[in-house]
């Protein structure tokens, strides 16, 4: 049979690791391919349950695509911003504020970081069922197989093997999480390209050189594909931020707060920001891919009170039961709110807003 072809593309080049000496994040490091056998869950269940409820963060290897795939993805992530013009990129923006659904462009400056400086990030959301939830600017429309293979490759190979690892280390059936993960579901777990642009002298100045505050994510599970330009930092458990290092087709994966919420506070969503580059990695532009994994929408985010292991060490809720939102409206508030509304300013420097019952912070 002959090979199948792919539509050709100008092949993005992205800036060389930065050679700079920082503090780097300790995070366990986890096969993932081991998760096929019941012996490799049982095997990885303890560091991903262990690494999880202590930093909420840690890297995935040998997930399945190799650095020719995971290349060709980067490739076809840039498309949406290099070779569609700004025109295009209107037609094509979602109505967040309105919906509360990532759906389409966020456009730059729709964000507003600190003291009246607006965001640099631009980002083109997808649901994974790709065809039938959204219309696409031309130059994408010929990649949508192939975005379509990676979203499901991101579902199926990455987040269902993790969620099987995350219920058994809570003493849970091992398909609990994965039941309310349905990707044929009408959720909003969501696929990301999303592109960081360098900012002025000023604008540095002006945030002390933040580009995405401190935050926790409000879904479920993230899952970031490593990408050299190192910004990423993380509130480690000392109180220190420390810096993600890249790893070559290793995967990034994170707690965001609904998960939080459903583990009983057993699992963390672990605070983290996006930063100034390091002076070798300046001026370059942050293109990155992501999936942020929801549960379905009907969900109700309280606890799996029936775990074992929340019984032994208890809960730690964020809200009562009885107050605690669904997906959707988690999601709806969040989605609708994030740079658009006044915080209030903590004692402490920080600030917050109260989203569907719930407090959110956000660290400067």
């Amino acid at each position: 049979m002959p090979a199948t072809t792919v539509p050709p593309t100008p092949h993005y080049v992205p800036v060389p690791p930065t050679k700079k000496d920082l503090e780097w994040a300790d995070l366990p490091i986890v096969d993932i391919s081991k998760a096929k056998t019941a012996e490799g869950r049982a095997e990885l269940a303890p560091i991903v349950r262990d690494a999880m409820h202590t930093h909420g963060f840690l890297y995935i290897v040998n997930h399945g695509y190799t650095q020719a795939q995971n290349d060709r993805i980067f490739d076809i992530a840039d498309i949406a911003f290099s070779q569609v013009s700004d025109e295009e990129k209107k037609q094509h923006a979602g109505n967040i504020k309105e919906t509360g659904l990532y759906s389409g462009y966020k456009l730059r400056q729709y964000w507003h970081i600190d003291n009246g400086v607006r965001d640099q990030i631009e980002h083109f959301n997808m649901h994974p069922h790709i065809y039938d939830r959204q219309e696409y600017p031309k130059p994408l429309r010929p990649f949508l197989p192939e975005i379509r293979a990676w979203t499901e490759h991101n579902h199926y190979n990455i987040l269902h093997p993790i969620l099987r690892l995350l219920a058994l280390g809570m003493e849970l059936p091992e398909e609990t999480f994965v039941n309310i993960h349905n990707f044929n579901a009408p959720g909003e777990t969501w696929a990301r390209f999303m592109k960081y642009y360098p900012r002025s002298e000023e604008d540095e100045k002006n945030t002390k050189n933040v580009w995405l505050k401190g935050h926790t994510d409000f879904g479920t599970i993230t899952i970031l594909w490593s990408q050299p330009v190192t910004a990423l930092q993380i509130l480690s458990p000392d109180g220190k931020w420390r810096w993600v290092k890249h790893m070559d087709n290793a995967l990034v994966v994170n707690i965001g707060d609904s998960m939080e919420m459903l583990s009983g506070g057993f699992y963390k969503g672990t605070i983290h920001r996006v930063v100034q580059p390091p002076p070798d990695q300046r001026g370059y532009p942050r293109l990155g891919t992501f999936y942020f994994a929801l549960s379905d929408d009907d969900v109700k985010l309280v606890p799996y009170a029936e775990s074992p292991v929340l019984q032994r060490v208890g809960i730690k809720r964020r809200c009562a039961d009885e107050d605690a939102p669904t997906m959707e409206e988690m999601r709806k508030g969040r989605t609708r709110s994030y740079g658009q509304v006044a915080l209030k300013k903590r004692e402490d420097g920080n600030e917050e807003e109260f989203v569907s019952g719930i407090v959110v912070k956000h660290y400067n």
